[in-house]
């Protein structure tokens, strides 16, 4: 039998040789993909300016990328990292910007360590991320306003670092967001109103900042908060009502 023009042997033969090319073209783009990983974590690594644990030697090319300390891979996706678990190692430098290349990332826990510099806005690209934890380390400049494009954030940890400016009222836009701890840093201006939006929030911790103005009342919206700290600011105990105050 012929089908426009070709025999049944040709045209079984053209689709096996179409699918042949087709799965060629996805293996490409998968290892072009995993590749792209592996280039952010060895670009992270060579910022690392103090590792005395000595825990990224095993960050090398002779050891699969899913193997390298504390690096966590997608079952689903080979290669593709969806963790990154690096506190309390004593590690120092900067954060590289090319974390935000890590397209599959999901937690980024870099805590207790002596990590400086700014927290690189392209962490704004990480729209996978759940879990992004780097408290207790030196970090300096102010909350990437851009975070708040990490619309499935539900743990926002920036405690215990060296931060300045005003908490970004982008912050209003992570409505999955149940952790906001930002406490033990050098922030200033008031409370933004928009964190009334976060009706999933848990916790929400601001104590130990240079925060002042009045309340804003919307953070009486906040029905799902089991612990609030604002102390060692300079905040009112008023709470501003638009309604009322204007």
């Amino acid at each position: 039998m012929q089908i426009l023009g070709f025999t049944s042997a040709d045209f079984q033969f053209r689709c096996f040789i179409l699918g042949i090319a087709i799965v060629s073209c996805f293996t490409q783009v998968s290892s072009a993909a995993n590749e792209t990983d592996k280039s952010a974590l060895l670009a992270f690594k060579a910022g690392i300016t103090e590792d005395p644990l000595g825990v990224l030697s095993s960050w090398n090319n002779t050891i699969d990328l899913c193997q390298w300390y504390g690096v966590t891979c997608s079952r689903r996706h080979r290669n593709r990292v969806t963790a990154l678990n690096l506190y309390s190692l004593k590690l120092s430098g900067p954060i590289s910007p090319h974390i935000g290349n890590l397209s599959f990332l999901r937690e980024l826990r870099l805590y207790n360590n002596s990590f400086g510099h700014e927290i690189p806005p392209q962490i704004g690209q990480l729209r996978r991320l759940r879990i992004l934890i780097l408290g207790n380390n030196s970090l300096t400049g102010e909350i990437p306003r851009n975070t708040s494009r990490c619309l499935n954030l539900h743990h926002l940890v920036l405690a215990g670092n060296q931060l300045g400016g005003e908490v970004p009222p982008e912050i209003g836009s992570l409505v999955k967001l149940r952790y906001l701890h930002l406490r033990r840093n050098n922030l200033t201006g008031g409370v933004p109103s928009s964190i009334g939006n976060l009706s999933s929030l848990e916790q929400l911790y601001l104590s130990n900042n240079n925060l002042g103005g009045s309340l804003p009342w919307v953070l009486g919206r906040l029905t799902n908060l089991t612990s609030l700290a604002f102390g060692e600011n300079t905040l009112s105990a008023r709470w501003i009502n638009p309604y009322v105050d204007s």
